[in-house]
């Protein structure tokens, strides 16, 4: 990577956090407020294939064949990404590390243009009370307006309020056994994570379970506070 592109002041920033406690969401909040890149792990997949990287091309033979993309390709085409130069303002991951494998080799890559991680940012739910929040959801299939069950139904059962369709969809992994799964699969895979960024004195907590914007301005004021 270029260097030149990115100088040691450079945040890079990692949202930590199981399926559905906002990670996208306040990753595209952070990009809003401070210019940030947002980088998906899926998104980058997607952009390296379409532009015919050589990271790209041989992502897109592996997903071909059914495999699963190896950490090594994946941080290659993070590392692609990472040398253009938007990135040079700072970015946030959203999705990526999983693993305290991928961590370290994150380390690695970073350490070779002189930056770090400045804030490794978990956002913290309740687990019970994320399968309510989750499991409930659907949506209008006509004009796409959220519902849920608990925290917001429609007016009138099954109609929805914005344009008056009958065609509510929820989807099929929204139920409250596929969430426990994705928790569990979370907390066996990746909160090894915090102790890794704990033990490296990066890691700030989060309580993710109250409003998005409350939430937003807390993570703002960490950010704020290690990117001085």
């Amino acid at each position: 990577m270029d260097g030149s592109k990115h100088p040691e002041t450079a945040p890079v920033l990692i949202l930590l956090g199981p399926p559905g406690a906002g990670k996208g969401t306040q990753a595209r909040m952070l990009q809003e407020q401070f210019g940030f890149v947002q980088l998906s792990t899926g998104d980058l997949l997607r952009a390296a294939v379409a532009a015919g990287t050589q990271a790209g091309e041989t992502a897109k033979t592996v997903m071909s064949s059914g495999g699963l993309v190896s950490d090594e390709i994946v941080l290659q085409i993070l590392s692609d990404r990472l040398a253009e130069e938007d990135c040079a303002g700072g970015v946030v991951l959203d999705g990526f590390p999983r693993t305290t494998g991928q961590a370290e080799a994150l380390d690695t890559l970073l350490e070779t243009s002189g930056q770090r991680i400045n804030a490794a940012i978990a956002l913290e739910v309740d687990n019970v009370k994320m399968v309510l929040r989750i499991a409930g959801r659907f949506t209008c299939g006509d004009c796409g307006e959220g519902y849920h069950d608990n925290f917001k139904p429609t007016r009138v059962d099954g109609v929805c309020d914005g344009c008056g369709s009958t065609n509510m969809t929820r989807r099929a992994d929204d139920n409250a056994q596929t969430v426990m799964s994705r928790l569990d699969a979370y907390q066996e895979q990746t909160e090894p994570l915090i102790a890794y960024y704990d033990a490296k004195a990066s890691l700030q907590r989060v309580d993710a379970m109250g409003d998005i914007e409350a939430i937003g301005q807390k993570i703002a004021q960490i950010v704020s506070k290690v990117t001085v």
